[in-house]
């Protein structure tokens, strides 16, 4: 014969679950932690190339889909940007905000 304390380890072990689970605006545990890996590898590509400001670009990551946004001084360093964010494992997506600066 089951106990209700039994019943009752049961509901706390379902509850546990689904708050560790994912939904379409947020991420489970284990996503939050991909996601922030991911925004660390690219952010790192970003200040090591020399074709890109780094510091001007920011970088956010959700569900595998990169955001970047902030300031370039070209196009093609706002593309390298993309393409360097691209290259990093566990990319699903790319979306570039990236603004070229005015010229002066």
């Amino acid at each position: 014969m089951r106990t209700a304390w039994h019943y009752m380890r049961v509901l706390i072990a379902i509850f546990f679950l689904a708050a560790c689970a994912a939904t379409s605006t947020d991420e489970s545990t284990g996503e939050y932690i991909d996601d922030a890996t991911i925004t660390t590898k690219v952010k790192t590509a970003l200040l090591q190339d020399p074709e890109v400001s780094g510091l001007d670009i920011k970088v956010e990551t959700f569900k595998g889909t990169v955001q970047l946004s902030g300031f370039a001084n070209t196009k093609r360093e706002r593309q390298r940007a993309e393409t360097l964010a691209r290259s990093v494992a566990g990319v699903q997506s790319v979306q570039n905000d990236i603004q070229l600066k005015q010229a002066q």
